[in-house]
């Protein structure tokens, strides 16, 4: 099929890219000419694996193009995907403006009947008001279909490729059939095509990502209470996994979750509920637990260092929201350094893939370091943020030689207690008992003293 993708952001592109790779034709429309340009050379804006080389892949075989131009890519296509962004307003509901927008030029430019195909994560209601929008700036037929993406940063590729399901939501049926008809070739593991009506589908991703992030603040307050009472939440969380009716996934303690979904997702679909008359306390309350899992570990590395943190350097290894990724937007990372710079201390920051990503928020305000040993040079403590593979088993005896003290907070919970005690480390976790050093005289806590 011919096809534009409006948006060259993470889902536009993943998107336009893996349609390109199953025969269609697809024109990737962006308004910003530097990234389109960036495109073009086969060079992905953002970090996300077997992306790029997919690209080149099939702009070399012509069926995938990158332009700054919508008329030209919208004229005589059969599908239009909208993957453009809806941000957080400052109340914490969906910034619909940019898709209003494309739907009104989109409705100016049509030159042929076409199907419309949302992929913004949009309120209920969103599908029906881009259809009027075009309704009144065209004479053709452009039915409008919800079609919520699932995809995973550091696993979007395999994500769209082999999908756990796909969800179309059409309230008319031969529209439905012509985006199933893209789907199919994607379908060949048996898994389902959903179909449902666009309200339910526009609901259906909010309310995924809320119960996700759900299970995520849900173990955290866990964690919470088995510091209390000094039980190891590890060991609660394999008692309650191995429930069938509860199981593992997205139940892993630590100072919670960011990125681009999650955190506006939550927020979007709270403030749409209230606003629709519904009581939405569950989830006003996942947020809140999110935002406080990080105050948390602030209030800990205080607790140890002092309120203000001058003359103290602290390493930060990761700043991506996750692994395998360099966004670092709403990442737990940001919020834990913007406190440490704000009360004196200085941060050196190391992370596989995100450091360009830090750098437009931070510039010069902190350091920054291609090698995680390097970011522990003359360090009083380390936070861990990112559960990169990479951190998992580091060489501790060189930690120990660089730092100027064994003082690690980590927030992802890397490390099993048993090691950090036999390697003399002082260890802050989640959910877990800290562990102290055996000290003989007190000079131990700075070697360098």
């Amino acid at each position: 099929m011919r096809i534009c993708v409006i948006g060259t952001g993470y889902v536009g592109l993943v998107t336009g890219t893996c349609l390109a790779d199953s025969g269609n034709h697809v024109a990737c429309v962006d308004s910003n000419p530097d990234k389109v340009r960036t495109l073009c050379e086969g060079i992905s804006p953002q970090y996300e694996p077997g992306l790029e080389e997919l690209m080149k892949a099939n702009m070399s075989a012509e069926r995938l193009r990158f332009t700054t131009d919508l008329a030209g890519a919208v004229r005589d296509v059969e599908v239009v995907f909208f993957a453009v962004g809806t941000p957080p307003a400052p109340d914490g509901s969906a910034d619909l403006s940019v898709i209003e927008f494309v739907a009104d030029q989109v409705g100016r430019l049509l030159s042929q009947d076409a199907v419309v195909v949302v992929k913004s994560t949009v309120p209920v209601g969103t599908c029906a008001r881009v259809a009027e929008i075009i309704a009144a700036e065209t004479q053709y037929r452009c039915p409008v279909v919800s079609n919520p993406e699932f995809l995973k940063e550091g696993d979007a590729v395999n994500d769209f490729l082999r999908p756990d399901r796909i969800v179309i939501g059409a309230d008319e049926e031969d529209a439905g059939d012509l985006v199933e008809e893209l789907y199919r070739p994607f379908v060949r593991n048996a898994r389902p095509i959903i179909r449902m009506s666009r309200g339910a589908a526009e609901l259906t991703k909010y309310a995924a990502n809320a119960y996700l992030a759900m299970r995520i603040s849900f173990i955290n307050e866990i964690a919470e209470i088995c510091e209390e009472f000094a039980v190891d939440v590890n060991e609660v969380r394999a008692g309650i996994g191995t429930d069938a009716r509860i199981g593992r996934h997205f139940m892993y303690p630590g100072i919670g979750y960011g990125g681009s979904c999650f955190p506006k997702d939550v927020r979007a679909l709270a403030v749409a509920g209230r606003e629709a008359g519904a009581c939405c306390g569950v989830i006003e309350a996942v947020h809140e637990r999110n935002e406080m899992q990080r105050r948390r570990l602030i209030e800990r590395i205080h607790g140890r260092l002092g309120e203000r943190l001058k003359g103290r350097t602290i390493a930060v290894w990761g700043l991506a929201f996750k692994p395998k990724t360099d966004d670092v937007r709403d990442a737990p990372a940001i919020a834990i350094i913007e406190d440490v710079v704000n009360t004196g201390g200085a941060v050196a920051a190391h992370d596989p893939r995100a450091l360009d990503s830090a750098r437009k928020l931070f510039d010069d305000r902190i350091t920054y370091h291609d090698n995680a040993y390097a970011a522990l040079e003359n360090a009083d403590a380390l936070v861990i943020c990112t559960e990169w593979n990479g951190f998992r088993s580091p060489d501790f005896r060189r930690m120990h030689e660089l730092m100027n003290q064994p003082l690690v907070f980590d927030g992802r919970n890397l490390y099993e207690l048993g090691v950090m005690r036999r390697h003399d480390f002082e260890y802050h976790s989640v959910g877990r008992p800290t562990i102290y050093r055996q000290l003989n005289d007190a000079t131990q806590l700075n070697p360098r003293a």
